[in-house]
């Protein structure tokens, strides 16, 4: 979907007011080529849930490190099952159990966290991308995540020319909380993001 500045500063202004779901079904009544990406972090079930409910198969994107908890694993087996989403599952190149004997998880000054954060995390992305070549892609950013977030808003054009939608943009944790609650869907707190270390560093998607 190919629009100017002006036009998105103008929707954002326009799509405030409406609801994830409202904002989701404007997107994809405009989109050729729409995805939603997920890693099954805490709140996902939440943009999962919007996307299925605007268009039943659309693909869900699952980029797997490889160093989710068991809890996590779970938890996406359960909302995969509840939801009946087209999950489409992207993984390393290499096993977890070989990086670990070759670096491990490197600190986050180590000069292999770079090399580290491509393999699990950008490399199986970007093949996803080049896979589905998206016109639109759903995201559960939110504001006040962290810096750059701050600076998006519910719709923001990427480099790639791929227009981001962040349904929830504008929602609360606590906000959050009692949309999963309305619409009974499971959370999992129990996330584990090896390439992050602090939960406000970005993850490396949405810098590109």
């Amino acid at each position: 979907m190919s629009l100017t500045t002006e036009e998105i500063e103008s929707l954002n202004k326009t799509l405030k007011d409406k609801t994830p779901l409202e904002i989701t079904q404007w997107a994809i009544l405009n989109a050729k080529k729409p995805v939603v990406t997920t890693n099954f972090r805490p709140y996902e079930a939440a943009i999962l849930n919007v996307c299925s409910k605007a268009l039943s198969d659309i693909p869900v994107i699952w980029c797997d490190s490889g160093y989710n908890t068991p809890k996590t694993y779970k938890h996406a087996e359960e909302l995969i099952e509840q939801l009946g989403i087209n999950v489409k599952l992207y993984v390393p190149k290499q096993t977890t159990a070989h990086r670990d004997v070759i670096m491990g998880i490197p600190d986050i000054n180590d000069p292999m966290h770079k090399i580290f954060t491509y393999q699990v995390k950008l490399e199986p992305f970007k093949r996803a991308m080049t896979d589905f070549t998206p016109d639109v892609w759903f995201t559960n950013l939110r504001k006040g995540q962290t810096a750059l977030r701050d600076s998006l808003d519910i719709l923001s054009m990427g480099k790639d020319g791929v227009l981001k939608v962040s349904p929830f943009y504008y929602y609360s944790d606590a906000e959050l909380d009692i949309y999963l609650k309305e619409n009974k869907l499971p959370n999992e707190f129990k996330y584990f993001d090896p390439t992050k270390v602090l939960e406000n560093r970005e993850c490396g998607l949405h810098t590109n």
